[in-house]
């Protein structure tokens, strides 16, 4: 593999960049590559939460689909961070997953979290 060496996470290989794995002293990123990586770092986090909820709630990819009105292809593509996302994805998500999903922008950057629904008493 040309020398490169990958660190190995229990976690899905495409939620961290490898840039966040090492950081070259005094190396400034265009302000352009910043935002982009930035926007990959939110569809990862994305990527992250709907796997683990997914998983938590003991779905299949399949199921999910099913509960979202959505092709597996495409839930395997958002587990994946493999796809822009729209509003009306992530409202399907939330209601998919039976949770709340959120984000924080901010100055230094942005978070993606994910808060379970209470159960509705009758």
């Amino acid at each position: 593999m040309n020398g490169a060496t990958h660190r190995v996470t229990p976690e899905h290989t495409r939620w961290k960049l490898p840039g966040e794995w090492r950081r070259v002293d005094g190396h400034r990123e265009s302000l352009e590559l910043e935002q982009e990586r930035q926007e990959h770092r939110l569809t990862m986090a994305l990527a992250k939460v709907v796997h683990d909820r997914r998983v938590a709630l003991g779905l299949s990819m399949a199921e999910l689909a099913s509960r979202i009105g959505m092709s597996r292809a495409m839930v395997e593509r958002v587990e994946g961070s493999d796809v822009i996302v729209t509003l009306a994805l992530l409202t399907r998500l939330a209601a998919g997953l039976d949770a709340s999903l959120r984000f924080a922008v901010d100055a230094h950057g942005a978070t993606v979290s994910l808060v379970e629904q209470e159960p509705m008493l009758v």
